[in-house]
C-alpha cells in the first residue's frame, strides 16, 4: 500500500486490492500505477464526483487525460476507488485548478 497526498492534504491509500480492480477493469492502467499517484498529489485539476468522490486529472498527450477517482472519507483518511484515461473531460466544474 502506497499513500499521496490530496490537494486537502489528505493521505490517499492506493491498496494492493484496489489496484487489482483497476487493472483488471482498465487494462491500459498496467503500469500506471506510480502515475495515480502522482496524478492525486499534483493534479492538473479536480472535479467532483459522484456521492462525495474526487476526480484528480492530469493531461497524458495522445492518451488523453489520467482520471483517478478518490475518496476523502476525513481529513486524516482516504482512498483511491478506481483509475482510467478518457478523451475529453469537462473544466467548468473544476473545484481546483493547478
Amino acid at each position: 500500500m502506497d499513500i499521496a497526498y490530496s490537494v486537502n492534504g489528505a493521505p490517499i491509500r492506493l491498496t494492493a486490492e484496489r489496484w487489482h480492480h483497476i487493472v483488471n477493469s482498465h487494462d491500459e492502467m498496467a503500469g500506471y500505477y506510480d502515475d495515480c499517484l502522482e496524478t492525486v498529489e499534483n493534479p492538473d485539476l479536480v472535479l467532483p464526483g459522484t456521492r462525495g468522490s474526487l476526480k484528480a486529472i492530469k493531461g497524458y498527450g495522445r492518451k488523453g487525460y489520467l482520471v483517478v477517482i478518490y475518496r476523502e472519507v476525513r481529513q486524516d483518511d482516504g482512498f483511491i476507488v478506481t483509475a482510467y484515461f478518457v478523451d475529453r473531460i469537462d473544466r467548468r466544474k473544476a473545484l481546483w485548478r493547478r
